[in-house]
């Protein structure tokens, strides 16, 4: 009797665990509509509370000192904010930014040689953006005889700049050295003539 007993109990339990395909947890979709839902109330809440606190935040920072309020007229804090939101500079103010802008123009050289790209190309735009205006501007600096000669050497620098920008953009190694010494020997004549 006891043989027949535990038969039958082996032949249940063989019976209750299939060796086939044991099933998966079915996934709801209510469940994951719930959790988009949760996350989205969480997404707005942060986003809220950062804004709240981000206008709480700038109506209590004092006022920049003067040498922050130079430093943000010429633009050297946010690109952004320089191209966009800031009037253009005055004479004297665009000759001193042409001045820095050569000085950076000199200390590019070891990018140049060894050969970091990418760091050029975003220099040379940023540079650009506001070359052109800082000419113009620095124009009327000059003596009504001279400014000829400064139009002839401003072009010469904006193109040798585009050429600069055009051949750093390729690779082609020889050419961006040659028109990186150009915009050297221009930009450097410019302030020479201001």
């Amino acid at each position: 009797m006891s043989t027949s007993s535990a038969t039958v109990l082996l032949r249940a339990h063989a019976a209750e665990t299939p060796q086939t395909h044991r099933r998966r947890p079915i996934v709801r979709a209510a469940s994951s509509q719930e959790n988009v839902a949760s996350r989205r109330k969480l997404i707005v809440t942060t986003f809220l509370g950062t804004s709240v606190g981000l206008v709480g935040l700038h109506a209590t920072t004092p006022k920049p000192s003067l040498a922050d309020q130079e430093e943000q007229k010429w633009g050297t804090r946010s690109f952004l904010l320089e191209k966009f939101f800031q009037p253009g500079l005055s004479p004297e103010d665009a000759v001193v930014r042409i001045r820095q802008t050569a000085e950076g123009l000199h200390s590019l050289r070891e990018m140049v040689d060894t050969m970091s790209w990418r760091y050029i190309i975003f220099y040379i735009r940023v540079k650009q953006s506001y070359l052109s205006q800082d000419l113009k501007n620095a124009m009327s600096t000059l003596p009504q005889g001279r400014r000829k000669d400064y139009v002839q050497m401003a072009n010469e620098l904006v193109h040798n700049m585009a050429e600069f920008d055009n051949y750093v953009r390729t690779p082609k190694v020889y050419e961006s050295y040659l028109f990186y010494e150009k915009t050297l020997e221009s930009i450097d004549r410019v302030v020479a003539l201001l």
